[in-house]
């Protein structure tokens, strides 16, 4: 994947009026080349592009604020694409490609927040920031979660090979970090392209209101939940100064308050949009992990967390990682180990393996393994525990613990994988937005209830929404609730 230019803190520094005309640019025709090779594998790693009126609304917004970038055929080089992934957040790649998450698109309340965000992406583009980034890249070893836990331990880049893609670019949006003038300068231009393009300047500031609500619940749910997720308000720290610095830059405009919002139109296509996970994916619910279409769930330790990915599922604890993924295997489980651990280690470096033992999981056939790789930080165990799911299927986790604990501190975990009945699986469906108009009587309170989730009900309500606790619902207005929708098919 190439490297997700990310939004981070601004800082106050001066810099010229939002709507100077920038001079024309052209792209680099080797990272337009690179970016159009690599876009499959950004959309199928990310769960698949938006696709049908969402994505083409998405595609418009973007080209009209990139018409304004100061970018030669900027119809043309710029690609804008919503994608199906329940991480709140939004990255460009240096060759023209912005990408923007169904997750985040559902804490937005109005076209012109969306322009800024893909405004602020396309400055960074525009801008050419990512040249500048390209030494911290390439000093930096990215291999993911479990890539880099192993690469710091055992100093061997082969240990990379086994680590899911989604990993390694999730990772890649944690790491590279541009400087507090390129990001103020990225909202800068943001704002310059949205007020040219015809909205109202404030959307900068909105969202990033919107995106403070959002972190603030983040936080407040934490310590509710097992997800491990690298959301925005994470890889683009948010600040009060930056709020009012585009504050003060759409003042500067002279059109704040002025011009397109679009709040029915926006909301108009968020009606269905799926939130938090795809049930197609998996669902991670408290310690569970439960994928209904492969019939199955394992339960994390207390305290670990979990972040799920399009092929592999990776946890996280104070004592261990693992990394849980798997599919159609034709040939035996001890076959499917060795392989396991060939792509683990590269060939180039040695464990020393314990004979492969047999066991059961909840009747289902299962093999283990614990190897010892000594470094100069002390002993490290890495365990490869399969299921022989059925006769072409095998499924395994990866386990990383201190030399001489080898699956103890997750044995809970691996012996907890199970199949799930058809009436479990049944009853996981997705959520989805649902844009309802206030009736006379409605309150806060009231419409809160009826959001598809078990506790901090009002909470999210305010934050999906944008809203105060005292803030007063006006009849006819449409507002935002996440209810339970059916599969896709």
């Amino acid at each position: 994947m190439r490297t997700p230019l990310a939004l981070l803190t601004a800082a106050a520094v001066i810099v010229t009026p939002a709507l100077a005309q920038p001079r024309l640019t052209y792209l680099n025709p080797r990272d337009v080349q690179e970016a159009a090779r690599q876009h499959p594998e950004v959309v199928e790693e990310f769960g698949g592009a938006e696709t049908g009126s969402r994505g083409a609304y998405v595609e418009s917004v973007g080209r009209r604020v990139a018409a304004y970038s100061g970018t030669a055929n900027a119809g043309q080089v710029y690609h804008f694409t919503a994608l199906n992934s329940a991480v709140e957040n939004a990255f460009a790649v240096p060759g023209g490609y912005v990408y923007i998450t169904r997750q985040l698109m559902g804490i937005i309340n109005d076209e012109s927040e969306l322009a800024f965000v893909v405004g602020h992406e396309t400055g960074h583009i525009a801008a050419n920031h990512h040249q500048e980034r390209r030494s911290a890249q390439r000093s930096s070893a990215i291999w993911g979660v479990l890539g880099a836990i192993f690469g710091a331990v055992v100093g061997n880049n082969a240990f990379g090979g086994l680590i899911s893609q989604s990993a390694q670019q999730f990772s890649k949006a944690n790491l590279l970090r541009f400087s507090r003038n390129q990001e103020y300068q990225a909202d800068v231009l943001g704002i310059r392209y949205i007020t040219a393009a015809g909205y109202d300047p404030n959307g900068g500031a909105t969202m990033l209101a919107q995106l403070t609500r959002s972190a603030a619940l983040e936080a407040r749910l934490q310590g509710d939940r097992n997800r491990s997720t690298p959301e925005w308000a994470s890889t683009h720290p948010l600040s009060e100064n930056r709020m009012a610095q585009a504050s003060q830059l759409a003042r500067q405009t002279g059109r704040a308050g002025q011009g397109l919002r679009n709040r029915d139109a926006y909301l108009a296509q968020l009606e269905g949009a799926m939130v938090d996970d795809d049930p197609a994916q998996g669902v991670i619910e408290g310690r569970n992990f439960t994928h209904p279409d492969l019939g199955m769930q394992f339960v994390v330790p207390t305290g670990y967390l979990m972040q799920n990915g399009t092929r592999a599922v990776t946890i996280q604890g104070s004592a261990g990682q693992a990394q849980f993924s798997g599919g159609r295997f034709t040939g035996s489980i001890d076959d499917y180990i060795y392989r396991v651990i060939q792509q683990l280690t590269g060939g180039r470096v040695q464990l020393s393996m314990t004979p492969i033992q047999r066991t059961r999981v909840n009747g289902i056939p299962a093999s283990y393994v614990v190897g010892r790789a000594n470094t100069s930080s002390g002993a490290v165990d890495v365990g490869v525990f399969a299921y022989q799911w059925d006769a072409n299927t095998i499924y395994h986790f990866v386990t990383l613990t201190r030399g001489g604990q080898g699956f103890a501190p997750l044995a809970s975990m691996v012996n907890s994988l199970r199949r799930i009945t058809q009436a479990e699986a049944a009853a996981i469906r997705p959520k989805v937005i649902d844009v309802v108009t206030v009736q006379r009587g409605d309150t806060i309170q009231s419409l809160a209830s009826r959001m598809a989730y078990r506790d901090f009900k009002l909470d999210r309500f305010l934050a999906i929404n944008g809203l105060a606790g005292n803030s007063r619902l006006v009849p006819g207005q449409k507002v935002k609730i996440v209810v339970y929708g059916a599969r896709r098919s």
